[in-house]
């Protein structure tokens, strides 16, 4: 049955079976169905199913049974890869599935499987709590909580796959499970790190923390001829800061906004950021340190709200544009890879584009390593090396940019964060899974044993 069949029939069978609505190619709608965050990203699926509910998805995957089209999920669309949309295929589209219901004396949040990080933060923090998310507001919850989950929390109170308490999965039988602790326990320990493909996750259950509504952080601008000295600077901040503080550390160019003087924008700079993850009449001191690497351009340090602070990046990245990231987990950042890192910073194609480095340790590392599939627990940084730019006419000389820098910087490399592993297919599943590869791939011939989602899973 050739694909146009295919897709043909699967929209006469789900038409009549979902609530939500089936946009095939020749619908009104269609291109802006398909269309994700990443710009690059320009896939052309057979039908999109916005699914209403849970049953919606059951009735999607039954289809996928029946009919075996390419699959692929999309939660919040913001996967630099753009995972989120197949070609020629299925897309399970759970964009419309944005509640967040809080239970602030059980300190619980359930999340539907498309809300964004703005949804979650702006419900918990009506009760003075979060739990660990992205750094910026639109990422999708699914996406960055499937594979591990990076952020501003994370020395703190662990990453976002460690404070999840359970999941409902709609899995390739077209089964809807509980994943915990005690339900299907090796689904959840897979869920929390290797990402897509294991099933349809439609609702998380995280642990709340008491956060907010202010932060304190530090913020400093200085100029691109200190980079090595302030870099050096920042290693040993990073490496003595409290478990409270995120130190993190960029090489870029400010875009426009609000508080940034004309004449520093579009300038090569450096970034140092600290964030307190605490009350911010107690950051005083642990954020004081990061004042004393040099003179800066500019100091844009001070206290906001947490909403703010996760948001203060959204303008940087906006949709639409277009990205291409590879990062390495690291142990260390020793004096050669640290000249090697602003050499390399230095030669990029468009000033957008940046290297970000975030410090581990703390929370990350009291779960044991076995207690999820996120495989990189111990690693003190991750680097991520992130191309960003809006001509078409760039493309080549970015992605080449990002993927000779990445591989330079190979040799210190321990591993890589999922969601920022370039696109589907270019980097080992090794580099990503570690030594939880094999238990990753049995738990999902088990929960798969047809391949359902093999396109949607990470492909080696």
């Amino acid at each position: 049955m050739v694909l146009e069949a295919v897709g043909s029939q699967l929209i006469r069978d789900l038409r009549p079976a979902v609530r939500g609505a089936v946009i095939g190619r020749d619908d009104v709608g269609y291109d802006e169905a398909r269309a994700v965050w990443n710009g690059l990203v320009d896939r052309h699926p057979e039908v999109i199913v916005r699914c209403a509910g849970v049953d919606d998805v059951v009735a999607c995957v039954q289809a996928a049974r029946r009919y075996r089209p390419p699959v692929s999920v999309r939660g919040g669309g913001h996967q630099v890869a753009g995972s989120a949309v197949c070609d020629d295929g299925l897309v399970i589209d759970l964009s419309a599935m944005r509640a967040v219901e809080v239970d602030p004396d059980a300190r619980i949040a359930r999340v539907q499987g498309g809300a964004r990080w703005a949804d979650v933060d702006a419900a918990t923090q009506a009760f003075g709590l979060a739990t660990p998310g992205g750094e910026v507001s639109e990422t999708g919850v699914a996406g960055l909580t499937l594979g591990g989950g990076l952020g501003l929390q994370q020395r703190t109170f662990g990453l976002a796959c460690d404070n999840v308490r359970a999941m409902t999965v709609v899995t390739a039988d077209g089964v809807v499970r509980t994943a915990d602790a005690r339900e299907n326990p090796d689904l959840f320990w897979a869920l929390r790190g290797a990402g897509r493909g294991l099933g349809v996750v439609t609702e998380f259950e995280f642990e709340l923390h008491p956060l907010g509504p202010d932060v304190a952080a530090a913020a400093l601008v200085y100029p691109v001829e200190a980079a090595a000295p302030v870099f050096r600077g920042w290693r040993t901040l990073a490496a003595e800061a409290p478990e409270t503080v995120a130190p993190q550390f960029a090489l870029w160019a400010l875009p426009p906004f609000p508080g940034i003087p004309d004449e520093v924008v579009g300038l090569p700079v450096v970034v140092v950021l600290g964030t307190y993850i605490g009350d911010p009449a107690d950051a005083g001191p642990a954020l004081e340190p990061f004042r004393g690497l040099g003179e800066p351009l500019l100091d844009l340090s001070g206290t906001s709200t947490w909403i703010e602070a996760q948001s203060a990046f959204d303008f940087a990245i906006p949709p639409g544009d277009r990205y291409f990231w590879k990062s390495h987990f690291m142990d260390e950042l020793d004096d050669e890879a640290i000249d090697l890192i602003v050499a390399r910073a230095s030669r990029r194609p468009d000033p957008r584009s940046a290297v970000f480095i975030r410090t581990l340790g703390g929370a990350i590392d009291r779960t044991g390593p076995d207690a999820s599939a996120f495989a990189h627990r111990g690693s003190r940084f991750n680097v991520s090396i992130d191309a960003i730019w809006s001509d078409p006419g760039l493309d080549h000389a970015s992605i080449e940019w990002a993927r000779g820098f990445w591989d330079e910087l190979s040799p210190w490399s321990r591993g890589v964060y999922l969601n920022f592993a370039g696109f589907d297919g270019e980097t080992d599943r090794g580099l990503v899974l570690g030594a939880h590869q094999q238990r990753v791939e049995r738990i999902r011939r088990a929960f798969d044993p047809e391949g359902i989602f093999a396109e949607a899973a990470l492909r080696p």
